[in-house]
Parts: structure tokens; C-alpha cells; sequence
């Protein structure tokens, strides 16, 4: 059968329509003021995407509820005692210090630094010591301090003559004056003898010689040209006119001044300077070569000079001259960790098995007996200084201060050391603890030395 549609509801079909909708929007308010709805979470991102704004309605909001007072206060009892109990656990601390009774342990020994030993041996009282050299050369140039008197005498060629009649040889010793026509003074530098003259052919010819002669001063004034002479010391005799004498050439060499010259002072200053700085310089480069641990023994460093020249010897004129030297150091060095070390082995030897001794007090100090640097050894005097105190077992200390007061800490001390501690202190944390906490980690102890 068809279905029949209507443009208009017939009255009884459109009173039935209208009654259902009414009745409809009854029940709808009626849910609405009894349980307000939320927007579904699909609903509000939809809402959200598309920029529209969620309002919640004000009955939703007034009927949230709020958590009861009794039930917040019954929650911050439990955590406050839960606090309580952990503080209680964790914050209880003990500090005791203790004060040792400290005596000054002196010891003194006699040690060897050897070369040939390779570590130290406290029993037989040696340690390592290693040789060490360096060499250096040089040059420096030097004044010449020395003055010397430059003057010479002019020298020539005289020849003499002898014409006495009758004729006989003529001798002239040596430093026989000739006196120059020009007035300067001549002297013959050996003894002369003159021939005698002779006749030819009727007529009397003088016998000659020639010789050296040196000008009497020196000066460039006696650097004459030819000229004539006479022996003044025959003048007023029969030879003064027969005995003479004559230069054909100019007399040369004639100088006054002074000059630098290199005296022995001289070469034994420029040695002493220059040894001095190259052996300066050799240590200098040794010492940079050695550790902050290493230690040179005294009277082992030896400074030697291998080899020193001159290029002038003493007495040679001339203003300047240079020395040239080579020097070499050498040492003995030790290790400054071992002498301590040998220092802290020494006193334990010599200390009781109760006793100990505070290692950052420790003094030592060295002075060397002998050394023998062919054999690179040195026999040295040590002198060991240091605090020395009762031995005390902290791990057993706190095991038995745990969960003690004060007064029973000190009485557990006294009663352990007696007279070898001189003052203790107890601490605990927080102010209301009277007691050391039985955690043992919490216990600290703390030996002081003043």
C-alpha cells in the first residue's frame, strides 16, 4: 500500500506530535537540572578546532566538591611523623676531637749517597745519587792595560877613515861618540879597528872601515841625511883631523811615543773574568736541568777549567787581544723524596709498635762528611726531627662511642689512653642529641695537633 504524505497533519496526528514533543521537553529540562552535562572530549576539540569557547555552566562549577579538613590534616600527620622518623635516623652526628700528648723524637745518622745504588736501603743507611756534569766554552776580547815606551833611535851606515902619517891601524872601542856636522850624536855599536893608510903612487890614501851606528837619542830628529863626522873625545889631539868619518845615506828609524802592551796580569785577569762567566753559565744550565725533588750535595759541585789560550802573549804590544776558555761543573745529586723517606723508615725503627709520629712535622736537614766525586759517593750527617704521640685505633674508637653520651666517650678514652691524650671534645648534632648515633658513619673522630 503507498505511503500517503501530508503537506498538512490532520488534527489528531498533529495534537499526537505536539504532545510527544511537549512531554519530551519536560523530561529533557528535568535532566538537565538534575545532572548538567560536560561536553564530551570530542565535543571540545571540535569546539577548540573550530576557535569556539567551552563555557561550563555556573551549577557545574558550584557543585564541585572540596576535600574535608579532617582528612588534609590526618595526611600532613603522617608525613610529618614520617619526617620526624627520618630525621631522627639521618641527622644525628658525633664530632670528637681528640688531643694527643705530642714529644719532640730526635735521631741523628750517617748516611751514603752512592751512584752505583739504585734504591735506598734503610738497613744498610744508603740511597741513590746520580752524577751530573756540564760543559761550556767561550770567548771574550780584552784590553790591554800595560804601557811601553815606543821611542827609537835612528840607525845608519858610517864609514871611517884613518890617514895619520905615519901610517899605522887605529882602534876604536865600542860606544865611541861621532858627532854629526849637523850636530846630533852617533855611537858605534862594536869595537873598530881602522886600517892605516897607505902610499900610491906617491900620494897618501887613508885606511877605511864601515860600521853600524845607533843615534844617541831617540827621536825622529836624528833621521839625517849624508853627512860628515868627528870623534869629539880626540879633539885637541893629533888625530882629532886624521881619525873621521862619513854617510853616504839618511839615517832611518828614528821614533818617540808609547804603546799598549798585554802584561801577565792581564792574561791572569782575562782567565779569571772568563772562567768565572762560562762556569756561571755551565752551572746555570745545570741547575735548569734538575727537578723541584733534586737536591745537589754540598761540596760535591766542582768547578773545573779544562782549557784557556790567549791570542797574545805577556809583553806583546798591541791594544786588545782575546781569550778563549773551556770549564766543566759537575755534581753530586739526590733525591729529596728519598731522604725523607729513608728519615720516616730510620724513625720507625726506632720507634714502639705503639707509637707514631706526624709526618707533616718532619724535619730533616743534611751536612755532608766527605765527598769522593771520582767515586760519585758522599758521606752526609742527617739530623731527623719530629712529633711523635701515642698510636690510637679510630675504627675501635667509634665502635665503642656508638650510642654513648658525652661523659661516657671521655671515660672510654681515658680509660684506652690515660695520660697519653691531654684534652678531648664531644660535639653532637642536632642540638637536642645526647647521645652518639648508633650509625657508625655518623661518628667522626679527629685527632688535633697544636
Amino acid at each position: 500500500m503507498a505511503k500517503k504524505i501530508y503537506d498538512i497533519l490532520p488534527p489528531k496526528l498533529a495534537n499526537k506530535k505536539k504532545s510527544a514533543v511537549a512531554k519530551q521537553a519536560v523530561v529533557g529540562k528535568v535532566d538537565m537540572e538534575r545532572k548538567p552535562k560536560r561536553p564530551s572530549a570530542v565535543a571540545e576539540r571540535a569546539r577548540q578546532k573550530r576557535g569556539v569557547e567551552t563555557i561550563i555552566p555556573p551549577s557545574i562549577v558550584r557543585g564541585k566538591r572540596r576535600a574535608p579538613l579532617r582528612e588534609i590534616m590526618a595526611g600532613s600527620a603522617v608525613i610529618l611523623l614520617l619526617l620526624s622518623i627520618y630525621l631522627y635516623n639521618k641527622l644525628p652526628k658525633a664530632d670528637i676531637q681528640i688531643w694527643p700528648v705530642m714529644e719532640q723524637f730526635s735521631l741523628q745518622e750517617k748516611i751514603t749517597a752512592d751512584k752505583t745504588v739504585l734504591a735506598l736501603d734503610v738497613s744498610r743507611k744508603v740511597i741513590p745519587a746520580q752524577y751530573m756534569e756540564e760543559a761550556q766554552d767561550g770567548w771574550q776580547e780584552f784590553l790591554a792595560t800595560g804601557d811601553v815606551n815606543t821611542d827609537k833611535k835612528a840607525t845608519g851606515t858610517i864609514k871611517i877613515y884613518n890617514k895619520l902619517n905615519p901610517a899605522a891601524a887605529f882602534t876604536l872601542i865600542k860606544g865611541t861618540h861621532f858627532l854629526s856636522d849637523s850636530g846630533k850624536y852617533f855611537v858605534i855599536l862594536e869595537k873598530v879597528v881602522i886600517p892605516a893608510a897607505q902610499y900610491q903612487k906617491g900620494k897618501l890614501v887613508a885606511g877605511s872601515v864601515s860600521v853600524k851606528v845607533e843615534a844617541e837619542q831617540a827621536g825622529e830628529d836624528s833621521n839625517i841625511g849624508p853627512s860628515k863626522f868627528s870623534i869629539p873625545k880626540l879633539s885637541g889631539t893629533a888625530y882629532y883631523y886624521s881619525i873621521y868619518a862619513e854617510s853616504t845615506a839618511t839615517m832611518i828609524g828614528g821614533h818617540q811615543g808609547s804603546a799598549k802592551r798585554v802584561t801577565k796580569d792581564d792574561i791572569d785577569k782575562a782567565k779569571e773574568d772568563l772562567s768565572k762567566k762560562l762556569l756561571s753559565q755551565a752551572e746555570t744550565t745545570l741547575r735548569g736541568k734538575l727537578s723541584e725533588q733534586d737536591v745537589v750535595i754540598d761540596n760535591s759541585l766542582q768547578k773545573t777549567v779544562i782549557d784557556f789560550t790567549t791570542t797574545a802573549k805577556a809583553d806583546t804590544i798591541i791594544e786588545k787581544f782575546t781569550a778563549n776558555a773551556t770549564v766543566k761543573v759537575s755534581a753530586l745529586i739526590f733525591k729529596k723524596p728519598d731522604l725523607e723517606q729513608f728519615a720516616k723508615g730510620s724513625i720507625g725503627l726506632k720507634l714502639s709498635e705503639a707509637e707514631t709520629f706526624l709526618e707533616k712535622s718532619l724535619e730533616v736537614s743534611y751536612s755532608p762528611a766527605s765527598v769522593d766525586s771520582k767515586k760519585g759517593s758522599a758521606l752526609m750527617d742527617l739530623k731527623i726531627s719530629v712529633p711523635a704521640y701515642k698510636s690510637m685505633d679510630e675504627n675501635a674508637l667509634v665502635n665503642l662511642f656508638s650510642q654513648k653520651t658525652s661523659d661516657e666517650i671521655k671515660s672510654i678514652i681515658s680509660e684506652n689512653y690515660g695520660s697519653d691524650v691531654s684534652k678531648v671534645e664531644v660535639d653532637f648534632w642536632p642540638f637536642w642529641v645526647k647521645s652518639a648515633p648508633k650509625n657508625k658513619n655518623r661518628i667522626n673522630i679527629d685527632l688535633m695537633f697544636e
